[in-house]
């Protein structure tokens, strides 16, 4: 086509709202291609013929009749339908008058389901869904007043208007709070919950991650269930360290009496969670410490074995350097008094771990984190000494700490020839870390003390989702070596990126108050705004509003059956995948059924070997995959990673215990495993070693290596060995056997350290 003179003659369409756009070309395209997909055709060039000869007759028209009115959507659609009649592709032609038919369907639904009268809005129902749930604004009567692009405006105005307190102006402000929408509105971008929740209204508590300090007493113990039940009240998630509390049955010289030690504690911190609801939408969400030289710590491992208790905490034991030496030499290690740090008994260190392990497989809890790991990491070890971590783990803090979170959808910066957008996603990178510091100064804190913290430190938890998605579009499988490079790759770019924006910011703007005296205090030393820059966070619900895979989780099914708002289920099927099926003539609703039934199309010969191996689910990929791709991203993570390492009902204790050592062996800083079905874990059988369980030689001399230390080179992908530890999968693995709690859904999904509902969006996360 004559761009220039269809620009020129026809700059611009009407909607059916009435609103004046520009003609784009690329949507009547995009249109006939999805007419052709529906009839099992593959032909982009044909598509973009008859795209070409609608745009012909749209600029005959005007030429014919220049007087003529600017032409509408519902027109230009009329020329599509005659243009594929005249071109002889029938089927293709009604495949597109339904495409039309369910466009308006969407249409009148989204309409009934805001309640707003002739609405327009591009997203689609299942985010649309989400959106109305738990973001968009409603009245006291419980009614929607704004619209997912109101929304995302809302929040940029608000965002934007940091600029202003650091000697900006209107224009300057107005020209970033366009960015920011832009990113949002395209989903190449999301903040975390509570900004998208309050920015731009009267609550206006934009951080995800809070971290209260639990002190040995009863005055600190109560303050802090004050400060957990006010941040809970705005949005917000929080981590407690219960290691300072005295052991159970220690005396307590002001009463004479004995302490009831840390667990009973945290029973009224979670009682207390129980009638609070985040931000007015659902109940808080909490991560509990104890540190593994604690004399409770057996107590703690156990805490949640009855599936009663505790329910709204996550829990993860701190390992130290010396505990975890201790283990690997089959020796015992010191447990000490939390206030007077003397030593209260010695226990074998490998028969601990082995008690951790084998509750972690019974019912997914304890996680483990590598505390004196997080520290060495800590870049302000001046100001406090980092103790716990947010409910699903990937933000360490310290006492009063808080971080604000994002994630960029990797998805998006892939051009139509496959190859990633670098200078797109630099640019992304730049614009998002400006909005998450500036959410700083917008920030309605909580308490004083969170304020002077935060405002303190300035720390930023810019992350990723889409990752499962872009490696689809790229045929890389996410169980490979070639992955985890990729990972590697990618993580550095966005790492090196952030880190020299906010050195820029810092500029600009000034450095982050505690700067001197941080690990930057050097001669010549990076001017860093943010004391801290990259986080990898759960996205369950802010991936469904992106329409993406979550986080740098692998897909949870290609297929599944999705309930719907009238309870109807309908099929699902990835888009992605479904392009590719059409693309290489494998696509019909019969198998994409089957793979909805088995939940992996790992065992449909039908489809390609090529295939198979790139479109992977996370009970395809053994638990060392998703290890070592955790470990591919912490590389160039300075906070931390909220990931799971799913295995199957059928894996044993001993690989669990196998990917805890790997997992401190490959620098991770934590890890949270979930077994399949390991929630009802009253009617299991602990079974030490499975009947049947085999091993590839060339993975477990892997695996040898990097428990001792050695030089390692990974299997290839695409041998005989690259996946070996996925033995114990059975043929028809599921995420989980959990409903989920509001809904009632089988799409329950155990994914990034955090449980999150594909169907209704239901979130157990602060920041999903």
């Amino acid at each position: 086509m004559n761009g220039e003179t269809i620009e020129t003659a026809i700059p611009n369409i009407k909607k059916r709202s009435g609103s004046i756009v520009p003609l784009n070309q690329d949507k009547i395209t995009l249109a006939i291609t999805k007419a052709f997909h529906a009839t099992g055709k593959d032909d982009e060039s044909l598509a973009l013929k008859i795209s070409d000869q609608v745009m012909n007759r749209l600029l005959q028209e005007k030429q014919t009749n220049p007087a003529d009115s600017i032409p509408t959507v519902e027109h230009i659609q009329d020329l599509v339908e005659e243009q594929l009649m005249l071109s002889g592709e029938a089927k293709v032609a009604k495949a597109y008058i339904l495409y039309r038919e369910k466009r308006n369907e969407e249409r009148e639904l989204k309409r009934a389901m805001l309640g707003i009268p002739n609405v327009e809005t591009k997203v689609g129902i299942n985010q649309l869904r989400v959106l109305k749930e738990r973001y968009l604004l409603k009245d006291e009567n419980g009614k929607v007043i704004e619209t997912p692009e109101q929304l995302y405006r809302r929040v940029a105005d608000n965002i934007a208007q940091a600029e202003l307190l650091s000697g900006g102006n209107e224009e300057t402000a107005k020209q970033w709070s366009d960015k920011f929408f832009h990113l949002m509105d395209n989903n190449e971008f999301m903040p975390n919950t509570p900004t998208l929740m309050n920015a731009g209204t009267a609550i206006q508590q934009l951080s995800a991650c809070f971290v209260l300090p639990v002190e040995d007493s009863i005055t600190g113990i109560y303050d802090t269930l004050k400060h957990q039940a006010i941040i809970h009240q705005s949005g917000g998630g929080t981590g407690f360290d219960f290691s300072r509390l005295r052991a159970k049955g220690s005396m307590v010289k002001s009463t004479k009496g004995v302490a009831s030690g840390p667990i009973s504690f945290m029973k009224v911190y979670d009682a207390s969670t129980q009638h609070i609801k985040q931000g007015g939408k659902r109940r808080g969400a909490n991560m509990g410490i104890l540190r593994v030289d604690h004399p409770d710590i057996h107590d703690f491992i156990h805490c949640k074995d009855d599936g009663q208790s505790i329910t709204n905490f996550n829990i993860s034991v701190a390992l130290t350097e010396k505990f975890m030496q201790a283990v690997e030499r089959n020796e015992d290690y010191e447990l000490l008094d939390p206030r007077t740090k003397a030593v209260v008994r010695k226990e074998n260190a490998k028969s601990l771990y082995d008690e951790l392990v084998a509750s972690a497989w019974k019912t997914g809890d304890p996680g483990i984190i590598f505390i004196d790991r997080i520290n060495r990491d800590n870049p302000v070890p001046h100001i406090y000494t980092i103790e716990a971590t947010n409910p699903c783990g990937e933000q360490p803090l310290g006492p009063y700490d808080s971080c604000n979170l994002g994630s960029i959808n990797l998805a998006k910066y892939l051009s139509p020839e496959g190859s990633v957008q670098w200078d797109q996603l630099r640019e992304t990178v730049r614009t998002a870390v400006r909005f998450l510091d500036n959410t700083i100064d917008m920030n309605k804190y909580p308490i004083p003390q969170i304020r002077d913290m935060n405002k303190g430190n300035r720390r930023i938890g810019l992350g990723v989702m889409g990752w499962a998605d872009m490696l689809f579009k790229l045929n890389i499988p996410y169980n490979s070596e070639e992955g985890c490079q990729f990972a590697e790759k990618m993580a550095k770019f966005i790492r090196d990126e952030a880190d020299a924006m906010s050195q820029e910011l810092g500029k600009e703007k000034g450095v982050f108050l505690h700067w001197k005296g941080s690990i930057y205090d050097m001669p010549n030393g990076p001017t860093f705004r943010n004391c801290a820059r990259i986080t990898i966070a759960p996205t369950g619900t802010i991936s469904m509003i992106a329409d993406c895979s979550s986080g740098i989780e692998p897909l949870f099914a290609i297929s599944f059956v999705k309930r719907v708002m009238d309870g109807q289920e309908l099929l699902y099927v990835n888009d992605i995948f479904k392009e590719v099926a059409i693309k290489r003539g494998f696509y019909n609703e019969q198998l994409m059924e089957r793979i909805a039934q088995e939940g992996t199309a790992a065992h449909c010969d039908e489809i390609p070997e090529d295939v198979r191996k790139t479109f992977v689910c996370a009970h395809d990929i053994s638990p060392y995959w998703h290890l070592r791709m955790q470990a591919a991203w912490q590389k160039h993570t300075d906070n931390a990673i909220s990931k799971t390492v799913n295995f199957s009902h059928h894996a044993t204790v001993n690989e669990v215990a196998e990917v805890y050592m790997l997992a401190y062996k490959l620098g991770c800083k934590g890890v949270t495993i979930y077994r399949d079905g390991s929630k009802g874990f009253e009617n299991q059988v602990l079974n030490l070693n499975v009947k049947g369980k085999s091993s590839k030689q060339l993975e477990e001399e892997y695996k040898a290596k990097v428990l001792s230390g050695a030089p390692t080179v990974a299997p290839a992908v695409g041998s005989a060995n690259a996946n070996a530890m996925h033995v114990t999968t059975p043929p028809q693995a599921t995420m989980g056997k959990e409903l989920c709690p509001k809904c009632s859904s089988k799409n329950f999904v155990a994914e990034s350290g955090c449980d999150s509902c594909k169907d209704c969006g239901y979130s157990a996360c602060h920041v999903a």
